[in-house]
């Protein structure tokens, strides 16, 4: 499957590569091929350094690297753009469970008091970890409210929907 996206996943690595030579990191990268998503597993010792407060010079890398991959692959193929994401030391994975579970803690709570209930603010794509996530109870419902980085997640047992 990932045969066509050979020489776009070289571009990234050798992206990722020159970036963090040039930042002066010592480092290990592996390509892994994922169900969703696809990841370039970044090894460091100076990993909080590149992940930042919160994972945003993660995010700030990570976007670095999307946009140059976006200038040499401007036209996305009829199967659409190469999606990856990018992972220093595990820090994106851990990121994604924790939301997950606290997803489903947040259900398990509506189910019980009937009540909705707002999750923290979270940006488009731990949002949409959610929504994905409670696909699998029938008997909830989420949407995501609020304006900018005030943007979350509600959820709802589906009898007040």
């Amino acid at each position: 499957m990932l045969e066509d996206k050979k020489p776009q996943i070289e571009f990234i690595e050798n992206a990722i590569k020159t970036l963090l030579h040039q930042m002066g990191f010592s480092f290990s990268l592996e390509f892994q091929e994922g169900g969703e998503n696809s990841w370039f597993i970044i090894k460091a010792q100076d990993a909080q350094l590149l992940i930042g407060d919160n994972g945003k010079h993660l995010s700030a890398f990570s976007h670095v690297v999307k946009r140059i991959y976006e200038q040499k692959f401007p036209d996305p193929p009829a199967g659409g753009r190469f999606q990856f994401l990018i992972d220093i030391n595990d820090y994106n994975k851990k990121k994604i469970e924790e939301i997950k579970d606290a997803a489903r803690m947040h259900a398990q709570r509506v189910r019980y008091f009937k009540k909705p209930m707002e999750m923290k603010p979270m940006n488009a794509y731990e949002r949409r970890i959610v929504h994905y996530v409670l696909q699998e109870y029938p008997d909830i419902a989420t949407e995501s409210t609020g304006q900018g980085l005030e943007r979350r997640v509600v959820i709802k047992p589906l009898d007040l929907v």
